[in-house]
């Protein structure tokens, strides 16, 4: 990518998220943090003294939906683009989504390589320019936003499953051991084990032993993820 670096601004109100998604960019070439705005309003507050080319922008924030924060950005004039990072499924959220202007969706949880992902297209959509020479070349500049297939995942793992064993630790707040998502979840021990390290290393689960029982201390998964709110 050539260049000045892309300015990346991360509206989470998530401690763990947040600092994983700074992290993140920082990762990409090409993109740089500009800060963390932890509400809707000072997502506001800091667009207005800073330039910023990028939001990823979560949709369920202390003060309002984020798409409330999109559409009082545009009503303001600013132009900086937007990737929703949200656990919010409803597709009927996607769709007004993209009638404000989302330039892309990413569920969570999702690895860096996800990510990672979704920013090269962005750079690739932004760095072309210029009058195109006719449609098919319209078409690849916008093909460059969108993926080409399911968001990888390490060898072995499968989406449907992920999700699976992150609903068994949303629904457990206080903790659930790889035994105890296994049986919930319809896996083996080891496979839990698997997708919760997974979880993990994304920065959505936290793990800790639990003492007090003979032998080695048993480890507690806990999901690190704010729990959907309703829209608004």
């Amino acid at each position: 990518m050539t260049g000045r670096p892309i300015r990346v601004l991360v509206v989470e109100d998530d401690p763990v998220a947040a600092d994983a998604h700074l992290a993140y960019v920082a990762r990409v070439p090409g993109f740089v943090p500009s800060g963390v705005a932890r509400t809707g309003a000072e997502a506001r507050r800091l667009l207005a003294r800073t330039t910023v080319d990028l939001l990823l922008l979560d949709l369920h924030l202390p003060d309002g939906h984020g798409l409330g924060l999109a559409r009082a950005l545009r009503a303001d004039g600013h132009t900086a683009d937007v990737i929703a990072v949200t656990s919010a499924r409803d597709l009927a959220v996607v769709r007004e989504s993209v009638s404000l202007g989302v330039v892309q969706y990413v569920l969570k949880p999702f690895t860096f390589a996800v990510l990672r992902d979704r920013l090269e297209r962005y750079a690739e959509f932004r760095e072309a320019a210029g009058e195109a020479s006719g449609q098919a070349e319209v078409d690849r500049a916008l093909a460059a936003l969108r993926a080409p297939g399911p968001a990888a995942l390490p060898k072995g793992l499968s989406p449907p499953t992920l999700e699976r064993v992150a609903g068994v630790l949303r629904d457990a707040p206080e903790g659930v051991s790889a035994a105890g998502v296994a049986g919930v979840a319809g896996l083996s021990r080891i496979t839990a084990r698997r997708y919760l390290e997974h979880l993990v290393e994304a920065g959505r689960a936290a793990r800790a032993p639990r003492y007090g029982h003979v032998g080695r201390p048993e480890l507690l998964y806990r999901w690190l993820a704010p729990r959907p709110v309703r829209d608004g």
